[in-house]
């Protein structure tokens, strides 16, 4: 009997699985143009920049076991990042496992926050014109961008997991975004855990330092944010006609961080609500968002064209007014200059 099982063991070590490698055969050179486009919501053209710009960094040394190529690490994680799908569903997609899944987003997503490098806040030389396309909106002047935050879900973490629970209770990164008139972003904060208010990061802020500096304009934001000389906040309980009027053309010229915010939601559903949660650490999901951001200004400069369902407001953009923010003396004085020009 002990012979028998002697035998047997030795029959399971001398056993070798074989591996099974699946087809990878790239889908950009089967699919027609509006096949891509469902299923990586980005067009061919983007893509294959895409993948001339990462490919430095993420193509293997070698071709032993079946390395992945770049397209195919480059399609994985547009794949992921557009429509927020399982591990398990990209891998299927393009014959690869959940654990390649994984590497290829973190090799790719790196890539992109290393080589991009788009996301600018005007300089001065830059401001008249940003002032000037702010301006067409609703005739409110020396805008440089419009301020606020959003919250992008991720899985609980192990270590500081309350700080992570965001005012609507989930787990989520609290991300400090500024955009321009054409709905590119032009400043991006991303770092701080979901409990962090918006007028703390800000406040924390490089942005808020260069600000202080500058004298030639003024960001917008909403009744999260103190009143300061370069920021314009929306006047509470307004009481007459000029007032109503200066609200009205803040909301209407500030709306554009929420398009957006909407916007790139929208095109990169994995840091939409709809799309879950990021199942990665907090420094990892803060990668994926910096080159989610970074890819959005890219679709923005090849002038991707941004269909009625992209332009759709995302409902986490909520005002969380927070009571006790200050306002300057410099603030007060410069909006109450502003609401006199919408007093006719």
């Amino acid at each position: 009997m002990a012979s028998f099982l002697l035998l047997a063991d030795d029959a399971k070590r001398n056993f070798r699985r074989e591996r099974v490698f699946r087809d990878r055969t790239n889908p950009l050179d089967y699919l027609n143009d509006q096949e891509v486009i469902e299923r990586y919501r980005l067009p061919r053209i983007f893509i294959y920049r895409l993948i001339d710009m990462v490919e430095a960094d993420v193509q293997r040394s070698t071709g032993r076991s079946h390395a992945l190529s770049t397209s195919t690490q480059v399609l994985v994680t547009i794949r992921y990042l557009s429509k927020a799908a399982f591990f398990s569903e990209c891998g299927d997609l393009h014959g690869v496992s959940r654990s390649s899944v994984s590497r290829a987003i973190d090799s790719v997503t790196r890539s992109i926050c290393d080589r991009l490098n788009n996301i600018h806040f005007p300089s001065e030389n830059e401001a008249l014109r940003t002032k000037h396309e702010f301006y067409q909106i609703a005739g409110f002047p020396n805008v440089l961008g419009a301020v606020d935050g959003t919250l992008v879900p991720i899985t609980a973490p192990k270590d500081n997991e309350p700080e992570y629970v965001c005012r609507k209770g989930y787990h989520a990164i609290n991300v400090q975004v500024v955009a321009d008139a054409s709905l590119r972003f032009t400043n991006v904060v991303c770092k701080w855990p979901g409990s962090t208010h918006d007028a703390f990061i800000f406040s924390n802020s490089a942005l808020k330092t260069h600000m202080e500096t500058r004298n030639d304009g003024w960001l917008l934001g909403d009744s999260a944010y103190a009143l300061k000389r370069y920021m314009m906040t929306p006047k509470s309980n307004p009481s007459n006609e000029a007032e109503e009027n200066y609200n009205l053309a803040h909301s209407k010229t500030r709306v554009v961080v929420e398009r957006a915010l909407g916007v790139c939601k929208s095109r990169f559903r994995c840091i939409h609500k709809s799309g879950g949660m990021l199942l990665f650490t907090p420094a990892k999901s803060v990668q994926i968002i910096t080159a989610v951001f970074k890819l959005h200004n890219m679709c923005m400069d090849i002038k991707l064209p941004i269909d009625g369902e992209m332009c759709d407001n995302d409902p986490d953009q909520e005002s969380s007014g927070l009571q006790g923010v200050t306002a300057d003396g410099a603030g007060q004085t410069v909006r109450r200059r502003l609401i006199q020009r919408f007093a006719n």
